[in-house]
Formats: C-alpha cells, structure tokens, sequence
C-alpha cells in the first residue's frame, strides 16, 4: 500500500512538474525576425533625404530637426523632421530671438545678415517655430540662423504658413508625418546681406511622408519665391519633381518598389486637401 501510495505521488509531481515547463516555455517571448522589425520601423532606420549633387553640406542635428547647411550659399541644403500629433500641442511662446547656430563651423550667419533684405524678404523658417510649441528647446533652436532662408515676405505669411498649418492638420489626423523642406537655389543666384553674403533662393519645396496602412505614401509641395495668392492645389507636386529641382533623393532607403511609385504619382488621393 504504501509502495502505491509513494508511486502515486512521484507521478503527481512528475506531472506538475512538466506542467510548470510548459507554461513556462509558452511565456517565453519569441523573438521577432529581422525583417519584420525593420519592416514595423522603416523611418526609424533611414534618413529621410541626401544630396545628389557636391555642393558644401554640414549635417547639423537638433532636438526637433536636422539641417543640412551650405557654408557658400548661408542657407539650409535641406531641413528634415518628424512632427506628432502629440508635438502639435503646447504653450511654448515664440521666442522671436533669432540667433547663430553654435554648431556651424566657420562663419555663421547672424541677425544683421538680414536686416539688409532689399525690402521685400523676411527670415522664412522652414522647420516652423509654430511646430515647436512642445519644448522651449525646440523653439529657441528652430531661430538659429541654419534654419533660415530669404523668403518674400508675401509668401511666408500667406501660401507657405498655408502648407505649414496643412503640415500640422496631418500630423493630427495622421498621428505622425516626415517633413523634409528646403529651398531651390539657381546656378547663379542674387545674394543679399551685411556681413555674409546669403544666396536668394528662387523657390521653396515641402516634401511629406506618412504611413498609410502597411505601405507609405507622400506628398510634395513647390513655392515660388515671389509674392502671390494661390490654391494650395497649385503648388503640388510629386516627389519625383522636387528631386530633379533640388538635386536631392528623398526616402532613399525606403523599399525600391514603395519608393518609385510614392515617388511617381501626386498621391493627392491619399490626403485630405
């Protein structure tokens, strides 16, 4: 009896025992594959343009963007961010203190630099002070003179604040979008200034990325750097079109196929205008 009684515990512990392995091996976490942790974050492993030209660059990274800046023509090459639905909403006060950007090496462009605009340009940011209200960093960084282009006065507080307010609509409806933007400057540009001689740029280009499903799609926008009163629908144009006006390759490392047709169409179909 007793015999019995020890067999017959041996196998309830036995049975406990497997029991307890097996829950613990199904509450082990799995580990995902490469390819799909790299296929849920896309953005997050890429950078989001590159130059396809020589012309002088020094990448700059702040808290809120990054900038690509040319030493010859004192503007930004290109300025790229990420916006969130999240960073849409703050109390930051524009501070209005345009400034140096302690990063740049060499001269930088100051404050006087401006004052002598041939009367029609203002200090045009193109990472917007509006998008920045989130962090008092963000928004004294967003004044520093790498993020400033001499933009007609008339278009920075009409047709482009237009594309920058439609910018922050997206990235409330969307949760989040890429912002890449910058300014198209001719062969033989005009310059202006005091103490550096900053190139006046012919136009503007906003180009933006957001998810759309599983997949991506893009929008992009062109201003001329002049006065005037269009539809936002005038401005639009594909990816493919800023590359050739800018010489720069935009979300190059997303994959081939999603970058060639995001890159070939207008996509206006896929955002609300």
């Amino acid at each position: 009896m007793k015999s019995k009684l020890f067999l017959f515990v041996v196998l309830l512990v036995g049975l406990g025992v497997f029991v307890w392995t097996q829950s613990e091996m199904v509450a082990q976490p799995q580990p995902q594959s490469q390819s799909q942790s790299v296929g849920n974050n896309v953005i997050e492993e890429t950078k989001l343009v590159k130059l396809t030209d020589n012309r002088n660059s020094q990448v700059i990274d702040h808290l809120a963007y990054s900038v690509s800046y040319n030493d010859d023509w004192k503007l930004p090459n290109w300025v790229a961010y990420e916006l969130t639905r999240k960073e849409t909403i703050g109390e930051v006060e524009r501070c209005n203190g345009f400034s140096p950007d302690p990063k740049v090496k060499g001269n930088a462009v100051v404050h006087k630099d401006y004052t002598n605009n041939l009367g029609k340009y203002d200090r045009g940011h193109m990472a917007p002070a509006a998008d920045m209200k989130w962090s008092e960093q963000a928004m004294r960084e967003s004044f520093y003179t790498t993020n400033i282009c001499p933009q007609n006065a008339n278009l920075n507080r009409g047709d482009w604040n237009d594309i920058e307010e439609l910018v922050r609509d997206y990235a409330k409806r969307y949760g989040s979008v890429y912002v890449v933007c910058g300014p198209i400057v001719s062969d033989s540009p005009e310059y202006m200034g005091n103490y550096q001689r900053i190139a006046i740029p012919d136009a503007f280009y906003k180009a933006i990325l957001r998810k759309n499903g599983d997949s991506w799609t893009a929008i992009g926008f062109v201003c001329e750097n002049e006065a005037g009163s269009k539809p936002i629908l005038y401005h639009i144009r594909t990816i493919d079109e800023i590359e050739n006006m800018a010489a720069i390759d935009l979300f190059y490392s997303l994959p081939d196929d999603i970058e060639n047709k995001i890159e070939s169409e207008d996509n206006i179909l896929d955002w609300a205008l």
